[in-house]
C-alpha cells in the first residue's frame, strides 16, 4: 500500500510541472529570483522588499544570515529552518530548484547566487 502511495505521489510531482497554472508560477518565482542579476550590477541587496514580490523574495549573505525576508530578516536560516539552509546552499549562479521539507509539507524553491554569493531564492 505504501509504494503505491509513493509511486502516485512521484507520478504527481513529476506531472505537476505540465500544469498550465503551476507552470506559469514556476516561470514567475524564477522571473522574481532574477533580481539577482541586478544584484550582479550594483543593486543593493537591502534595497529589495521581500512582499513585493508574489511569492515573496528572499535573500540570503554565505554566512546564513537574511537580508531580505518577510518575517525572518537579520536572523540566520541556519538557526531557523537548518533543512531548508543546506537546500539553499545548493544555489547555483544559473539557477536551480531545491527541494526540502518544511513544517511537514516539501517545499520548492528557486534560488540563484549572485556574484557576491548572496542567495536569492523564491518558491512554493
Amino acid at each position: 500500500m505504501r509504494q503505491t502511495i509513493r509511486l502516485l505521489a512521484l507520478m504527481l510531482w513529476l506531472l505537476l510541472p505540465t500544469v498550465p497554472g503551476l507552470a506559469e508560477d514556476k516561470a514567475t518565482i524564477q522571473k522574481n529570483v532574477d533580481v539577482a542579476a541586478a544584484i550582479n550590477s550594483g543593486k543593493e541587496a537591502a534595497d529589495y522588499a521581500a512582499n513585493a514580490y508574489t511569492p515573496y523574495v528572499f535573500i540570503m549573505a554565505p554566512n546564513g544570515k537574511l537580508i531580505v525576508h518577510p518575517s525572518l530578516a537579520n536572523e540566520y536560516f541556519q538557526e531557523k529552518a537548518e533543512p531548508v539552509y543546506e537546500a539553499l546552499l545548493k544555489a547555483t549562479s544559473e539557477g536551480i530548484w531545491v527541494s526540502y521539507f518544511w513544517k511537514g509539507a516539501e517545499k520548492q524553491s528557486y534560488v540563484r547566487k549572485t556574484n557576491t554569493d548572496l542567495i536569492v531564492g523564491s518558491g512554493q
